[in-house]
């Protein structure tokens, strides 16, 4: 069975305290799925980047790769920067199979969801 690494794939910030609910998010899809390496990357600003997550990943022997952009929509950063990361990604692992998702935000259920908290209360 092939071993496959989930890397869930957002923007990043200076602030560090950014990146707390996606590292709440990283926890909670390890607990789903705790046959998958789950591991967080980031485009600009925090550690680690895309590359630097796959590789480690890929160390760890996952075969295959799942990226998932965390993104609300399909911005230039999920049109443009992701697959120049993906060609670099594939090109330091050939044998590797990497398949990157739409950005959550153009999933029907996470709009679904974002809508519902933000209705809550009113």
């Amino acid at each position: 069975m092939t071993k496959t690494g989930l890397i869930l794939f957002a923007h990043g910030a200076r602030d560090p305290r950014w990146v707390e609910p996606f590292e709440r998010l990283k926890l909670k899809v390890g607990a789903a799925r705790p046959d998958v390496q789950v591991a967080l990357a980031f485009l600009d600003i925090m550690a680690p980047n895309l590359p630097t997550a796959a590789d480690a990943l890929v160390t760890g022997g996952c075969q295959a790769l799942r990226i998932i952009p965390v993104f609300l929509g399909q911005g230039g950063h999920v049109r443009d920067d992701i697959p120049a990361l993906i060609a670099a990604i594939a090109a330091r692992h050939p044998a590797v199979a990497v398949e990157v998702l739409c950005a959550v935000g153009e999933d029907d259920a996470v709009l679904q969801r974002i809508a519902e908290v933000s209705v809550a209360g009113l």
